[in-house]
């Protein structure tokens, strides 16, 4: 599937793509990277033990995605209204080499429009967004559902990559 995506410390940036999806800002988003050290100072690492981060390093690289003790300092449009960050180490080409090159995570969100089914097709971003709408010429990985969102903290599943 397609996804969108920004710099996750730009506020103009954020607010374009929320705006794009037609989400609110007080769902959160998820930040994709290529490795931990992009994703860590999101985290307060203070409140994750190290059988937690652990665990959590043991899913990566995948489509898993953890829901994470957010640090202070991180921006209140990835948190939402919760007390968590949603963090992935992603095992996709593209993704890696585009967090490689801007040298920081970014946030990774469905290509779509809230609530509604995620593109999977060249055609569905066109219909959706536009014929004129900046793609990232690469190839698109074979997972077909959302990832997996688990709370590393209490262990529940808030997502099923099947759902």
């Amino acid at each position: 599937m397609f996804g969108l995506g920004c710099d996750p410390d730009n506020k103009k940036a954020v607010k374009k793509l929320l705006k794009l999806k037609k989400r609110s800002i007080k769902k959160g988003l998820i930040l994709v990277a290529s490795h931990y050290n992009q994703i860590k100072n999101y985290i307060n690492e203070n409140s994750l033990s190290i059988k937690k981060k652990k665990d959590m390093l043991m899913q990566w690289p995948g489509p898993v995605t953890f829901l994470v003790p957010a640090s202070i300092s991180a921006p209140h449009w990835l948190t939402g209204h919760f007390n968590t960050v949603a963090v992935r180490i992603s095992n996709h080409f593209s993704i890696i080499k585009l967090c490689n090159i801007f040298g920081k995570a970014l946030i990774s969100t469905s290509a779509n429009f809230s609530n509604m089914p995620p593109c999977l097709t060249t055609e569905d971003i066109c219909r959706i967004f536009g014929k004129k709408f900046p793609l990232l010429n690469g190839k698109i990985g074979s997972e077909k559902n959302p990832s997996t969102i688990i709370n590393i903290i209490n262990g529940k599943f808030i997502r099923h990559a099947n759902i």
